[in-house]
């Protein structure tokens, strides 16, 4: 069984709780990076724990979640070897795989459905990187 990281900040709280229900549903094991409740907290406190897990080699891809994203986003790109994108839709979240080698997806729930968060994470888990002209890109962002 492949276990996905998760977190967030209160704002992202409902949505983390609902996606990681869903994935234990679909078979994933589920690791909570927190938050656990909708008390305002600050999302670099889940955020650092669970990037380090994934550059430590512990797990290999995560799901962030806040009001818009971003300061999930920025806060998991402050890690080397981190490359989470910020996904509104599927397609995106399926280009920052194919293209990116996305290993975090970060997901805005004050601007998306359940439904659309619920597709963007399937998106992000069940696509692959294509590699190719894309790893040399990839392999500038990580040698700069």
């Amino acid at each position: 069984m492949k276990t996905i990281a998760i977190g967030s900040d209160h704002a992202g709280f409902e949505y983390k709780q609902m996606l990681a229900e869903w994935l234990r549903g679909k078979g994933y094991a589920v690791r909570d990076f927190g938050t656990h409740s909708p008390a305002s907290v600050d999302y670099p406190d889940f955020v650092h724990p669970l990037a380090l897990a994934i550059t430590g080699g512990e797990l290999t891809r995560g799901i962030l979640v806040c009001g818009s994203a971003n300061g999930v986003c920025i806060t998991a790109n402050k890690h080397q070897g981190i490359r989470a994108a910020l996904a509104w839709e599927p397609e995106v979240a399926a280009l920052a795989r194919q293209h990116n080698d996305a290993n975090i997806i970060c997901v805005p729930a004050r601007f998306v459905s359940e439904e659309a968060a619920r597709a963007i994470v399937s998106k992000f888990l069940n696509t692959d990187f294509e590699g190719g002209r894309h790893q040399k890109r990839v392999d500038k962002i990580v040698k700069w």
